[in-house]
């Protein structure tokens, strides 16, 4: 008997700083790993993010919270690959490194928030970004800004309606409409510095790593 096709893998790209990952991060994930059917989701702590201030704490800390959200929550994996560089992240030059490592037919999808992705035009090489992945953008029901002139053309031509007709490994955008959970890392670090409880904004898991560490406390 011929070899059986092995069909192409569905690996899904959230990236930031994660200081702290919280529940929107982790729902907004695991949402979207169910919808578009994913073999992963690759949640990936950046290390000096360009377009956001320097993240409260190290690297360290922010990789092993994430490591604590995720641990026996299928597809939810960690990617550590950013911090490995010692320079800013740029997505282009993870995706470029991902795709080094993948099947040329595997499907890669980048999930980007309603604001990350109206700023796209400020990203290194973010005309380069649909040729090695699909562009996921997580909208909100309160996300009714317009984007930005530079964003509408690409929309026009590359924007496809159902998120789990995107066809080939890459090219293309579509929205996915999320659940809406007003959290924030700011938020949750404000609380924290002020001495209040940040249970049920963050897994249990993350949590006592937290108060284990003193992270996020006044004294810091």
């Amino acid at each position: 008997m011929p070899p059986r096709e092995v069909p192409p893998r569905r690996i899904g790209v959230l990236g930031g700083t994660f200081d702290p990952v919280h529940i929107g991060h982790l729902r907004s994930a695991l949402e979207v790993a169910e919808l578009m059917e994913l073999d992963e989701l690759r949640l990936m702590p950046s290390a000096r993010p360009p377009h956001r201030d320097t993240p409260q704490v190290s690297a360290l800390d922010r990789l092993a919270m994430v490591d604590c959200a995720v641990a026996g929550i299928a597809p939810l994996v960690v990617d550590d690959r950013e911090l490995q560089r010692d320079k800013p992240s740029y997505t282009i030059d993870t995706l470029e490194l991902m795709r080094a490592e993948l099947a040329a037919e595997d499907q890669v999808f980048l999930l980007l928030g309603w604001d990350a992705f109206c700023g796209l035009p400020n990203w290194h090489r973010w005309e380069e970004l649909l040729l090695h992945c699909h562009i996921l953008v997580l909208q909100r029901p309160d996300a009714d800004s317009e984007p930005p002139d530079a964003l509408r053309n690409l929309l026009a031509a590359r924007s496809v309606s159902d998120p789990r007709a995107l066809p080939g490994p890459g090219g293309h955008i579509t929205f996915v409409w999320q659940t809406p959970l007003a959290v924030s890392a700011t938020q949750i670090r404000q609380l924290l510095a002020s001495g209040k409880s940040v249970r049920f904004l963050v897994p249990d898991a993350v949590l006592a790593y937290i108060d284990a560490h003193g992270l996020y406390r006044a004294s810091n």
